[in-house]
């Protein structure tokens, strides 16, 4: 199976940090986050294709054509239109298999929850959090398929945060891209317009990491190894 990992911004709220060192680059315990992220993916990811923008160069040259017995494809996004716009860049290519993973570039994810995940052709990944407010959130119907995609600011009884990891398949594709500002379409605010004809999935995990500033990435030094497990 594939794996698409969108990585090329620039990661604006880590400073200096990605002056000269691209956001995937940046170290845990010595070693780039995105290798973290491709040593967690799932056994049977035999292919990855990892979008790349600012000094894009430097993870081609580090990681090559094959990492650990997985291809390695990089696709260069310049644009930076959002989520949405990065995954239709890696559709036309031409070269996907459906039903493909999504995932995206500074979180982390455990090997297991993304092997539930792949078992759908159509899901998202989400972990319960009592303080959801810096995310966004989804809500489901009584058999817990997604309905509706919140932004924040949302109410604060919405617990159920989307963590960026999702099951696509070929019809996603059919769907028009959802603007969710002047510059930028939406992965999954335009995964949700599917459901009344198409099951969405949601399923569930108590452990993920998103690393967005200086402080979530000295945090991951100590949590990475959870992720090994």
């Amino acid at each position: 199976m594939q794996c698409v990992i969108l990585a090329a911004g620039r990661g604006t709220r880590m400073g200096a940090l990605t002056d000269t060192t691209p956001k995937p680059m940046l170290p845990i315990l010595g070693k780039p986050l995105l290798e973290w992220k491709l040593a967690t993916l799932p056994e049977s990811i035999d292919e990855v294709f990892i979008t790349i923008g600012h000094l894009g160069e430097q993870i081609k040259s580090y990681f090559g054509s094959e990492w650990q017995g997985k291809k390695i494809q990089y696709i260069r996004h310049e644009k930076l239109d959002g989520t949405g716009g990065s995954i239709h860049l890696v559709e036309q290519s031409g070269l996907l298999r459906f039903p493909v993973l999504v995932i995206m570039g500074d979180d982390l994810y455990r090997s297991e929850d993304l092997t539930r995940l792949m078992k759908y052709p159509l899901a998202v990944l989400a972990c319960e959090m009592q303080n959801s407010s810096q995310f966004g959130v989804l809500r489901t119907d009584e058999n817990g398929r997604l309905t509706q995609i919140m932004e924040k600011p949302h109410p604060a009884e919405y617990k159920l945060v989307n963590t960026g990891a999702y099951m696509l398949d070929r019809h996603f594709f059919e769907y028009p891209l959802v603007a969710i500002s002047e510059t930028e379409y939406g992965l999954p605010q335009t995964l949700v317009q599917m459901r009344d004809t198409y099951d969405i999935v949601v399923e569930k995990t108590t452990i993920w990491f998103p690393i967005g500033t200086p402080e979530a990435l000295e945090t991951a030094q100590t949590k990475i190894k959870k992720f090994l497990i």
